[in-house]
């Protein structure tokens, strides 16, 4: 494959290689389209025996990971001859012999490009290979890279995604339908969005120009696919909505689809889930705010993804059970390759059928391309709900869930008291505090992992929260008595926590005091009592004496013999031997 500059690939080698003579770990910088590992066989009873140039074990396994790197978009490398903890093992094998044996036990598919490499002295191999135009089995398992794994995968979702990459969207297709075959009450229930969503214009533009303006018709009139889903029909069963007041009780409600235009599913079950979503009244002075058990938005956004975003070739249909105050949607067709729940919420916006999507969105359905998920996140925890979850099951599916209640007063009036009030609805303020809140501090690797964001970007984002004011006081302030190094940690200020003393409570009672304290040491290598005092708010004697409980049961040890002197801090028992004297 040809590349305008260099090549991505290459660089992402180079870039792990140049993190190996760093002394990193393999475990902690392997890449999805980097792997790093020793040679297989060379292994005896924990010895490392000498290298040989021919090792059929090692073709056997490197054929299958290198057809796992050949199915992943963009292709991908393993780096051989250093094992997991970064002990340089090295490798013998001749690149040559590799690299045939390889094609041959693939059923003479896959062709790799296999060089030496030289670290400190120690030799290594480098295989690579583009991404494949067929889709590449080993032994009878497709396989693909997300994250830093290879996952089995089915040829349809590998076809799908080799599609959306070369810019085919099949949602964009003409169909075999005209605008002769649209459903009046499928134009109906577009119209009720529309006006809904104050496009006046559009409701009432005439039903061709409507679908038109949509992006639903091509010039010929046949609709697109996308137009035939909303307007028409769906190949298979669209959406199915159950309604529980208990998790395993009876149905109470439900809405099955069938196969009639989606919007008029989507239309049906939303009402059935607005009926079913318990009205919550917040008095405020004299005003009683109204708000749902979950919140509307974030109800409407779950189900748009499950049906913009599902594989539609698929014969499973989008399941949404809503349960009590909790909703799930289940969706045919996993994550994209490169998306997973570690990072949904900030991946660029992959839509698996674009044109659906933005008709959904230009209807009033969906939110603006890309910010669906931080929609459903900011809706919830603006409210004090927990953050929603996203999971791939077996099928492969995807799951949302939504976890709903009473909304708490007390946080909604938190957040209309930040200054800068704008803040109050912006995604990484929000997942951040949600942090603080249950696990009492965070420092810029925990921010990284809250706000799925770079460490880079972490560093910006507590920058500007430090920033932030509420209650006359600091939102977050620096932690007392912790090192800078690796990076700063931070707690609420006095007058939030004091503002969110009833979601502190776990901290406030001896066993959560324990865990934070251990949390703490664990992640940041060490803890003093000036530190524990400042993260519970507790005296430094009494630190101290937590400090030397833990340490007696056997969870702590101190930095050195003598419990005394200026520096004298605790280490997680398991890191007693990286020590150092103060």
């Amino acid at each position: 494959m040809t590349f305008l500059g260099p090549d991505p690939l290459q660089e992402q080698i180079e870039h792990i290689l140049s993190l190996l003579r760093k002394g990193e770990p393999p475990r902690d910088i392997e890449v999805t389209q980097v792997d790093v590992k020793e040679e297989p066989g060379r292994r005896k009873n924990g010895k490392v025996l000498a290298g040989e140039t021919e090792n059929e074990e090692a073709a056997q396994f490197l054929a299958g990971e290198m057809a796992c790197m050949a199915n992943t978009p963009g292709g991908g490398a393993v780096i051989l001859g250093i094992d997991d903890t970064g002990i340089r093992i090295g490798t013998s094998l001749e690149p040559g012999w590799l690299r045939h044996r390889i094609w041959e036990v693939t059923g003479r598919k896959l062709t790799v490009t296999v060089r030496e490499a030289e670290l400190t002295g120690t030799r290594l191999l480098v295989l690579s290979t583009p991404q494949s135009l067929e889709p590449i089995s080993y032994q009878g398992r497709l396989r693909w890279r997300v994250g830093d794994n290879c996952v089995e995968i089915d040829p349809t979702s590998w076809h799908t995604e080799v599609q959306r990459r070369t810019g085919f969207d099949w949602s964009a297709q003409p169909s075999g339908h005209t605008l002769d075959d649209i459903a009046p009450l499928a134009v109906e229930m577009a119209r009720f969005f529309l006006e809904d969503d104050g496009k006046t214009d559009l409701a009432n533009a005439t039903r061709n120009d409507l679908l038109r303006r949509l992006g639903l018709v091509d010039g010929g009139g046949r609709l697109t696919n996308a137009g035939s889903l909303l307007f028409v029909e769906t190949p298979n069963e669209g959406l199915d909505y159950i309604r529980r007041q208990v998790s395993g009780g009876d149905s109470t409600h439900r809405v099955r689809g069938g196969t009639r235009p989606l919007v008029v599913q989507f239309y049906e079950v939303e009402k059935a889930g607005e009926i079913a979503n318990r009205l919550i009244h917040i008095p405020r002075g004299f005003v009683h705010r109204q708000i749902r058990a979950i919140p509307s938005r974030a109800f409407r956004e779950a189900i748009v993804n499950g049906v913009t975003h599902r594989d539609w070739f698929s014969p499973d249909r989008t399941f949404v059970e809503h349960v009590g105050d909790r909703l799930s949607v289940t969706s045919p067709g996993g994550f994209l390759p490169g998306i997973t729940p570690e990072n949904i919420i900030t991946h660029p916006p992959q839509p698996r059928h674009r044109s659906l999507a933005k008709a959904m969105s230009r209807m009033g359905l969906a939110e603006d391309e890309g910010i669906g998920v931080d929609r459903m996140v900011i809706e919830m925890l603006a409210v004090g709900h927990p953050r929603p979850g996203f999971a791939e099951i077996k099928g492969p599916s995807v799951r949302i869930m939504l976890f709903g209640g009473d909304p708490d007063p007390v946080m909604i009036d938190f957040l209309s008291s930040l200054n800068p009030r704008e803040l109050s609805r912006d995604v990484d303020l929000l997942l951040v505090l949600d942090h603080l809140i249950s696990h009492g501090w965070l420092d810029t690797g925990a921010a990284s992992s809250a706000t799925q964001r770079t460490s880079l970007e972490s560093e910006e984002i507590l920058g500007r929260i430090e920033n932030v004011r509420v209650g006359g006081g600091e939102l977050i302030v620096p932690v007392s008595g912790a090192p800078t190094e690796p990076s700063k940690a931070y707690r609420l200020g006095k007058a939030a926590q004091r503002r969110l003393e009833h979601r502190l409570e776990t901290f406030r009672n001896i066993h959560g005091r324990e865990s934070l304290i251990l949390n703490w040491a664990k992640s940041r290598g060490r803890v003093s009592s000036t530190e524990v005092s400042d993260l519970t708010g507790v005296s430094k004697p009494y630190a101290g004496k937590l400090l030397t409980e833990l340490a007696d049961r056997g969870l702590l040890v101190g930095s050195r013999p003598h419990k005394m002197g200026r520096g004298y801090h605790y280490l997680p028992a398991a890191e007693e031997s990286t020590s150092q004297p103060d």
